[in-house]
């Protein structure tokens, strides 16, 4: 999911970055909103900086400046282990939908070395039965892995789907690092 850049002919306020971590590069793009969007490694460098040109073609690469600067680097903290709350990022919320909205904010919530499941998630938001809602929230997260989807779990402690690159080989390596229990009354992880 991309968010949508200025309106056709206005000037664009923000830019992206790519940037190393433990998993690969990883790469934000921001504006005078906020957090525009997020992105997990894809492949290689190259084809994070392909993934993000495309989903911000009106943005240029260029240096973060300190405030995404300082998110840069509490990201790749969090993907060396180290534990760290990014609840607080102001995000872009435009053409987020609202339900997404509350999956995501519920995402936020779930702290380093935690985990829940699509249902639990469902049963926060008070809609017990949207769980694959929940699911297929998460699967369109701009925001990863600010908004950390590699969090939930499917029913039972299994992995569930992950839509980066590696798909759940990369949610299990996320959720290692970070020494990720089981949700309550799960079974463990690994």
């Amino acid at each position: 999911m991309s968010l949508p850049d200025a309106a056709p002919g206005a000037q664009s306020v923000g830019g992206w970055a790519l940037f190393e971590t433990s998993i690969g590069h990883c790469g934000i793009a921001w504006g005078d909103a906020g957090l525009r969007g997020a992105q997990l490694p894809q492949a290689d460098e190259a084809a994070t900086r392909v993934r993000m040109q495309r989903r911000f073609p009106r943005l240029a690469e260029c240096p973060p400046p300190p405030e995404w600067q300082a998110l840069v680097e509490a990201v790749q903290a969090l993907l060396r282990g180290e534990v760290r709350d990014l609840a607080e990022t102001r995000l872009d919320w435009r053409g987020v939908s609202d339900f997404h909205q509350r999956v995501y904010r519920a995402a936020l919530a779930i702290p380093p070395g935690r985990t829940l499941t699509y249902g639990d998630i469902a049963q926060q938001l008070g809609e017990p039965g949207a769980a694959r809602a929940v699911g297929q929230a998460l699967g369109a997260n701009p925001f990863a892995p600010v908004v950390p989807c590699h969090r939930v779990l499917a029913a039972g402690g299994r992995h569930g789907g992950f839509s980066a690159h590696g798909g759940a080989a990369t949610k299990l390596k996320m959720l290692v690092i970070e020494g990720a229990a089981p949700p309550d009354d799960q079974p463990t992880l690994f």
